[in-house]
């Protein structure tokens, strides 16, 4: 089974190294071939993507350069108070901007209030930041039993050949094994796909979580030497 799907991938790559217009009407062609089953993991692909799209979108508003946003606010501390340190977090868009924005807002209660707040808004934003994970997950395992299901679909349908022609010759099972192998692999290609983009997300994610709480903790530091000051 595993050979049989290489060699339809050998061959896609050899159609698509002759014209691209001829590796489109290939693919065109296998993916009528593959039967029902293709659509659902098409759809799976479409709708990962989608997904995949909006969280690299919002995530790239979340990312900031953290050091840099960190001296700034620092600086407005010292300069305009926490009040302007405020502004300036309510001008900047990130996750790091909004979490010192809900710490901030609560300084005028303590330190340890304001430490919460950055504690409770991180797992916030953190969960903002994920949000739409669980979709691109679900269709990652999906493709592939989708992939499964069209393997056993195309089984039958070859069995049933045999039978209605009372004889075993490739000639007669071969379209049950095409829409069997056709399935099988377009799920893992799909399935492929999204798990890469999966993982370039989670990686994504996990540094600006990391960049979030890191600077977290600079704040809190800053507003405790304040605090020793007066």
């Amino acid at each position: 089974m595993h050979l049989l799907a290489l060699g339809f991938v050998y061959e896609i790559i050899a159609q698509a190294q002759t014209s691209s217009g001829g590796a489109l009407t290939y693919l065109q062609q296998k993916f009528v071939e593959g039967g029902g089953f293709m659509w659902p993991i098409l759809i799976c692909l479409v709708l990962g993507l989608g997904f995949v799209i909006e969280r690299i979108w919002t995530l790239s508003k979340s990312s900031t350069n953290t050091k840099k946003f960190v001296v700034k606010v620092r600086d407005a501390i010292n300069n305009g108070g926490v009040k302007e340190a405020i502004e300036l977090c309510q001008n900047t868009r990130g996750a790091v901007a909004s979490v010192f924005h809900a710490g901030l807002l609560r300084s005028d209660e303590g330190i340890d209030a304001a430490e919460k707040a950055i504690m409770s808004y991180g797992g916030i934003e953190m969960g903002f930041l994920e949000r739409g994970l669980v979709w691109i997950s679900l269709f990652i395992s999906m493709a592939p039993m989708l992939g499964f299901t069209g393997t056993v679909q195309g089984m039958i349908v070859a069995f049933d050949d045999i039978a209605s022609a009372n004889q075993m010759s490739p000639s007669i099972v071969a379209n049950g094994i095409s829409i069997a192998m056709l399935t099988t692999l377009f799920g893992l290609v799909v399935a492929m796909i999204l798990q890469f983009f999966y993982n370039y997300l989670i990686a994504k994610i996990d540094r600006i979580v990391g960049d979030m709480e890191e600077a977290s903790v600079e704040l809190v530091d800053t507003l405790y030497e304040i605090q020793n000051k007066k």
